[in-house]
């Protein structure tokens, strides 16, 4: 069974129903056709790295509280990803970066709030004081050989190379 948050059709207000449509159920509306399709939700981090060290942070929220990730959060529609990796680093720890490559795409919804796409950019640091801000309590450099607790399969692959569970990539 389909879970939908969607009541009622945005377009005319009619009572939707759960119809089998291009391959999965999907929300429809029987009076005027329209029919909503999930779309990915879409994350962008960022890959600091600095004399050898990389920048985490502290996750302050669930899934995964207390937990370090590399900043990041959801790319908001019509925004482009690496803004938004941008963006979420200044909130998270207070430094303006510079965006230069894309470093991973990774796919997989770990959590029923979670991204389904992350995309992991390279940046530099170009200003800014280091102050965990926003969602993290805690904003720190690490050594790729003494990393904290990690949240998040994105982290790990990007830093490790591995999964959560500590499988080899």
């Amino acid at each position: 069974m389909v879970h939908t948050p969607i009541n009622f059709c945005p377009r005319c207000g009619t009572p939707i129903q759960l119809k089998k449509k291009f391959g999965k159920v999907r929300p429809v509306c029987p009076s005027c056709g329209w029919m909503h399709f999930a779309d990915p939700k879409v994350a962008a981090a960022v890959l600091v790295e600095q004399e050898g060290r990389v920048l985490l942070v502290r996750r302050v929220n669930k899934p995964f509280r207390g937990l370090w990730t590399l900043p990041a959060g959801f790319v908001d529609a019509e925004e482009d990803p690496a803004s938004a990796a941008a963006r979420e680093c200044l909130e998270e720890t207070g430094l303006t970066v510079r965006v230069t490559r894309v470093l991973e795409v990774i796919a997989g919804r770990e959590h029923e709030r979670g991204a389904d796409f992350v995309i992991v950019y390279a940046a530099q640091v170009e200003s800014g004081e280091l102050a965990a801000a926003d969602d993290a309590d805690a904003a720190d450099w690490f050594e790729r050989s003494n990393l904290p607790p990690l949240a998040f399969k994105a982290t790990h692959v990007v830093l490790e190379g591995r999964d959560r569970d500590g499988l080899r990539l």
